[in-house]
């Protein structure tokens, strides 16, 4: 066995021996030929003479290899010569290249020309770098050839040194470096110089010895910028074009430096910066240091007026004496009334309507008085007919509910049917074609711990890992109406065979078994560098993938440390949302998020790895799940509710008599009142055909509740302060004199402010103004007539001794008769703390310039904090708390690097010869300097202005560049006229295996045009129409990369086109990331300034479209809308209280606090940062009506109480204070508190967060400011006035 062994090793020894011998031999021939050849220096690197010359082979891939032995330059014959012409104009006379070598030279850079044929200096010297190396006569002065290699018999050019100067080098550079190739919105030089930032790198890619069946140099180049005088050579130094020539002159888009475009101001995007000044080391915003200014005028001035009225009201005028001693002898009900503090203050009415027991009314106030009198009367003695015919007429209402139907979409909801970028949606739509669906999988990696980075994702586990992934995506089958759908039967497929999935995996044609094929992950670092450029990095869909778009959480393009793959599968989209293509669509996505949800997060979570995923259909499906998320939270809150309300309603608890004064069964009957004007009003609104939403359906209720129950409570209050004496008749009938007036101004005012709502464009909100305003209105109405009603029969079951809840059970009179009228004449806790603590420590001067001082300063800083609001809506606060969307928004924000694709839409295009509008439209030779797609490529430069991140893509550009005779790989046509593909697609070439194989169908294609069929490079109006068809389903291809099919398919409308018009047509480029609220905002209103400005330049409409600018529209002139909308709710309420009250003084005042409260509460929202939308516009509009309020009760009880202001205003506080405490405050606050408990962001932020602030403020507003604001500033007392009157006549008798 052992001398097998040794045995077989010298054989294997031995031949190794002999195969290096072989290999040394026939490398010395190869250094024994370039020997010889270099003893001939004179004729070798001399003019005239050839270095290469000839083929003498070719590699295994088909590139064929030049021979390498000198020779003299050769005459060539008049066909040849006319074609070097042609293409390499700079070579005249001899040249040093065959036919076959002239051919494989214009085959090779044909693929080339078509990036570069929009700029011609740099397709000149881009040729010319060629052609010198292939053709020049004096090809040997510059060209040694290093090394060579045999194949077959023949000794081929392995590698060679190409001397050039650094200035042509720089010059080609220079010239190129700027020009786009549009299909993929990027520069040529990605594609042709693998991104090159200088000319040493491009020529490094250009002179790589490409592998085999990969483009490029068959043999190596090395280009060499210096010569040694002993080595006879010489640097070739051929002049080089500027792209900013004028005879091959290049478009501003691909030359910026150009004196004709240098000229050109750069667009200037108007940012809004906010003025600031600068005070020692403290910058201070302009409006922060003009409000502090102010403050201290007021300030100051108020001080100084209240001490000079301090020091005047120490040495009283005789005049003031006269008036005092009127109100001394004033009438005796006043004065009884004030030592009666229990009873009311408005009693009986007097002689005439405008007077009610001493106090002057308005004529509105007095027939409401007359009304409300005559009303309560008739109600007391019928409350049956009242109740049943005003729930008679509800259930009436509520029979529309059969139609009740729930929005969810979220066009139908955030969009407003007039909106301009709804109607450009459609537009977009109809003519070009929807924006395509998009399902993506966010798969990240575990950020650490210890300093919350996370790891690189790019591993080998890790693409194995998600081929596993995607092998399951593509066995999901969904089911639709028998038939299976699959991804393939829905996906987008430019080329129609493969899905344009962009993922990573495209980098192995989605293929498992290229990934050890083709190198495992160090073919992706390749690919991360050269995408562009290399064919093995193609998708499998045909088209170039940039990383940027499958990879995320990297920095600039440090692709190699992406923390995430980002995977994204465009699904075509359908205009009619409700067909069968959508259908199909839709329940595809379902079992998707199915399939993830139930099998890839377990695998993803056991690999230590993160997923986000969302579906187009995600956001509707959420939103119809949030429908039942709360209902728990409901009906608890209505429990707490309606625990509260039969504790406020009820008396103080006695044991004695508790049975009997609670108010438990009418608390129940004030909750389903509620309960009845809502579904009333949704009843009313779903008849007409409109739609709920689920504000609507979680919000009004609480909303209703919290507004109502306070008429209520101060209903019942009014009724106990009623003397006991007089019949129920009688004090139903002052109750409702007493507080029916300011119940109806409060909800008048409610109901118009919540009216105003309706004005706002977005479709929810508006739906929701609608519904609240006539919910509130219903919840008056049968306050005053069902619950009256339910007043009257609780009262007289009260007096009848039965007990509540359970009115059939009678109790003993033993304690009745005890406690009958205590309960209604002694005041509460909280009136007594009201009118003993609260209304003395504010009549305290220092008090009073505190609060005055406190309440200014915090409107004034309000006022401030408004300008740091910034508008939008976060879209994952209007979904549950638990959903799977909030980690995939969270993720969006976090990995992706680039923005949402933008387009840009011209109508009407007229592409006759007669118009300008093409040259006004696109950006190569001979187009205007400040084009649209200049002005666009322009644009980009400033990104963060712009919001623009790439020049456009543009099909025009590329249809002239696909004519132009320099393409002459594109457009070409049979000898019949018609059209001829690329040499390398079908039928010019037969499918072999992966590859075309030349069948000669083609030899006798020829140019679509010759320069002198153009006009300036230009085609004719029918040139234009026959040729742009051909054009469009051109597919892209190595021969011939500008075809149209697939990246232009959808770009242009050729409904109609032949007379001359093109009525839509679109130029792509994308967005920079968006990642906040204000990013999306702000780069719509950008494109929508460039648009316009572009537009009126160039005298062509043009408009900006990108799919999400239909839902931030709004927010263009959110503040706009804000204002007017308060502005016309605050002018209403102040026109209804000055008709109702007649007194401008109290009208003013009332504004005065309502104009604070709203503002302290856009100060509220900066601080607790809510955005400002639609929704929060609802809001602040409504909660005018709800701050009347806190105000209007305080005001008119002010108004209509004798004696002096200090007086009058604790006489209001002790009067209705503890009212708008218990019966406004605490009645809202439970309301509203319950909806702290909502499972969705939305309600927790703009409805329990802010209606909270609302409350906190009017409460204070209502309670402290307002009080102290009236005992200083407040209107004349309506007695005084009488009380002169009547001194004046008397003193004239």
């Amino acid at each position: 066995m052992d001398l097998r062994l040794v045995f077989l090793t010298s054989i294997s020894l031995f031949q190794v021996f002999l195969i290096l011998s072989f290999a040394e031999a026939e490398n010395l021939s190869a250094r024994l030929l370039l020997t010889s050849n270099s003893t001939r220096l004179g004729e070798r690197h001399s003019e005239e003479h050839c270095a290469m010359y000839d083929i003498c082979g070719q590699r295994s891939d088909g590139k064929v290899l030049n021979c390498p032995f000198g020779s003299p330059a050769v005459k060539p014959g008049d066909l040849l010569s006319s074609k070097i012409q042609s293409l390499c104009p700079t070579i005249t006379g001899n040249v040093c290249c065959t036919e076959y070598q002239f051919d494989t030279l214009r085959t090779q850079v044909q693929q080339a020309i078509p990036f570069l044929v929009g700029c011609p200096a740099c397709l000149r010297n881009f040729l010319n770098l060629f052609c010198e190396l292939s053709c020049s006569p004096n090809q040997s002065l510059f060209i040694n050839v290093t090394s060579v290699s045999k194949v077959g018999d023949n000794l081929t050019v392995d590698g060679i040194d190409y001397y050039i100067t650094d200035a042509f080098g720089e010059g080609l550079y220079e010239s190129c470096k700027e020009v786009k190739f549009g299909t993929m919105n990027s520069r040529a030089i990605q594609y042709i110089g693998a991104g090159a930032k200088n000319f040493k790198e491009w020529f490094a890619f250009v002179g790589r010895k490409a592998p085999l069946g990969v483009p490029g140099s068959p043999y190596a180049i090395m280009f060499q910028p210096n010569a040694t005088a002993s080595s006879g050579m010489r640097l070739m130094n051929v002049s080089t074009y500027s792209c900013g020539d004028v005879s091959l002159g290049c478009s501003c888009g691909d030359c910026p430096s150009s004196s004709a475009c240098s000229n050109i101001a750069p667009p200037t995007i108007q940012k809004m910066d906010s003025c600031s000044i600068r005070i020692g080391s403290l910058t201070v915003k302009c409006v922060d240091l003009i409000l502090a200014i102010l403050y201290i005028i007021l300030i100051s001035a108020f001080l100084g007026w209240g001490l000079y009225y301090r020091m005047r009201k120490r040495k009283p005028s005789p005049a003031t004496k006269s008036v005092s001693n009127v109100v001394s002898g004033g009438m005796l009900h006043s004065l009884d009334m004030e030592k009666e503090e229990n009873l009311p203050m408005q009693v009986m009415l007097e002689n005439a309507p405008q007077i009610r027991h001493g106090v002057q009314l308005s004529a509105v106030q007095g027939y409401m008085s007359n009304f409300f009198r005559k009303y309560g009367s008739y109600v007391a003695r019928n409350p049956i007919m009242v109740l049943s015919s005003s729930l008679a007429m509800v259930l009436l209402l509520c029979l529309g509910l059969i139609r009740f139907k729930v929005e969810t979409r979220p066009e139908k909801l955030w969009v407003g049917p007039g909106s301009k970028a709804a109607q450009e949606k459609h537009f977009f739509d109809s003519h070009l074609a929807p924006f395509y669906r998009i399902e993506q999988l966010i798969l990240g990696t575990v950020p650490e711990q210890e300093n919350g980075t996370s790891s690189s994702i790019v591993s080998e586990d890790n693409i194995k890992f998600l081929f596993e992934i995607q092998k399951k995506v593509d066995a999901v089958r969904a089911n639709y109406s028998g038939m299976t759908v699959s991804l393939q039967d829905i996906c987008m497929k430019p080329l129609d065979q493969n899905c344009a999935t962009q993922s990573v995996l495209q980098y192995f044609k989605m293929d498992p078994g290229n990934f050890d094929k083709y190198g495992g992950v160090e073919h992706l670092y390749y690919c991360f560098e050269h995408y562009s450029s290399a064919d093995q990095c193609m998708s499998a869909f045909k088209g170039p993938l940039d990383p940027s778009t499958v990879l995320g959480g990297f920095s600039g393009n440090n692709y190699s440390e992406a923390s995430a793959f980002v995977i994204t599968y465009p699904v075509n989209n359908a205009i009619n949302e409700e067909g069968n293509a959508t259908a199909k669509a839709v329940a595809w996505e379902k079992a998707f998020i199915q399939l993830v949800k139930d099998e890839l997060l377990p695998m993803v979570q056991s690999k230590n790895l993160t997923l986000a995923f969302s579906s187009e259909s995600s956001i509707e499906a959420e939103l119809k799940r949030e429908s039942t998320a709360d209902a728990i939270t409901i009906m608890i809150s209505y429990i707490v509710m309606f625990a509260y309300i039969s504790l406020t309603l009820g008396n103080t608890p006695r044991t004695s008599s508790f049975f009997v004064s609670s108010k438990v069964l009418l608390g129940l009957a004030g909750v389903m009142v509620v309960m009845l004007s809502v579904l009333g009003s949704v009843g009313f609104f779903s008849a007409i055909g409109v739609k709920s939403t689920l504000i609507i359906m979680e919000v009004i209720p609480f909303l209703v509740l919290a507004v109502g129950v306070d008429n209520m409570c101060i209903l019942v209050h009014a009724v106990k302060r009623q003397q006991m004496e007089l019949p129920l008749e009688g004090r139903i009938s002052n109750a409702l004199v007493e507080v029916g007036p300011s119940i109806t101004l409060a909800s008048l005012c409610e109901v118009l402010a919540f009216a105003v709502g309706t004005f706002i464009p977005m479709p929810a909100c508006r739906v929701f103004s609608m519904f609240a305003a006539l919910a509130v209105l219903l919840d008056f109405l049968l306050q005053v007539t069902a619950f009256v009603a339910l007043i009257v029969l609780d009262f007289l079951r009260a007096e009848d001794r039965r007990v509540d809840c359970f009115p059939c059970i009678k109790v003993s009179s033993l304690h009745a008769d005890t406690d009958k009228g205590i309960e209604q004449r002694k005041p509460g806790i909280l009136a007594r703390y009201m009118k003993e603590v609260h209304a003395p420590i504010l009549s305290i001067w220092g008090v009073k310039i505190v609060v005055i001082a406190i309440f200014l300063a915090f409107a004034l800083a309000s006022i401030a904090l408004c300008t740091r609001i910034q508008p939008g809506l976060e879209q994952k606060i209007v979904l549950p708390r638990d959903s799977y969307l909030q980690g995939y928004f969270n993720n969006v924000s976090e990995y992706l690097r680039i923005g949402p694709p933008l387009y840009f839409v011209v109508k009407n295009y007229n592409y006759s010869s007669e118009s300008r509008h093409t040259n006004q439209l696109c950006s190569i030779s001979h187009c205007d300097s400040d084009s649209l797609l200049n002005e666009i490529a322009r644009a980009s430069l400033i990104p963060e202005s712009s919001y623009i991140a790439k020049p456009a893509a543009s099909w025009l550009d590329d249809f002239l560049v696909w004519i132009s005779p320099e393409a002459f790989g594109c457009c070409r046509k049979f000898t019949n006229g018609s059209y001829c593909p690329p040499d390398d697609q079908p039928p010019c070439c037969a499918p072999d295996e992966g590859s075309c194989r030349a069948v000669g169908v083609c030899k006798d294609c020829t140019t679509c045009f010759r320069h002198s069929e153009l006009h300036n490079d230009r085609p004719s109006t029918e040139q234009f129409k026959e040729k742009l068809p051909w054009f469009l389903n051109a597919l892209p291809s190595a021969d011939c990369a500008k075809g149209g099919h697939g990246a232009y398919s959808n770009s242009v409308d050729l409904k109609d086109y032949d007379g001359g018009i093109i009525q839509a047509s679109s130029f792509r480029t994308y967005h920079t990331p968006l990642s906040k609220q204000v990013d999306y905002v702000n780069s719509l209103r950008a494109a929508r300034e460039f648009s316009s400005k572009v537009s009126d330049a160039l005298k062509i409409e043009i408009f900006p479209y990108s799919v999400f600018y239909m839902f931030f529209e709004q927010y263009l002139d959110i503040w706009k809308t804000a204002l007017i909308n308060l502005a016309i709710a605050i002018g209403a309420v102040f026109v209804v209280c000055l008709v109702i009250t007649c007194s401008l003084w109290c009208s003013a005042i009332i504004l005065l606090v309502l104009a604070m409260i709203v503002v302290d509460l856009m100060g509220v929202m900066a601080i607790l940062d809510i955005q400002l939308n639609a929704v929060s516009v609802v809001n602040l509009v409504m909660s005018v009506g709800i701050a009347v309020e806190f105000c209007v009760h305080i005001t008119h009880t002010f108004a209509v109480t004798s004696g002096d202001k200090e007086k009058r205003a604790k006489e209001a506080l002790g009067t209705m204070g503890a009212s708008v405490f218990s019966g406004i405050t605490l009645t809202k606050l439970v309301g509203v508190i319950v909806l702290c408990f909502s499972r969705t962001e939305v309600f927790v932020v703009y409805y329990f967060q802010m209606y909270l602030a609302l409350v906190l403020l009017g409460f204070l507003h209502g309670l402290v400011f307002l009080p102290v604001a009236l005992s200083i500033f407040g209107p004349p007392s309506r007695n005084l006035q009488i009380e002169q009157a009547e001194d004046r006549s008397s003193t004239s008798s």
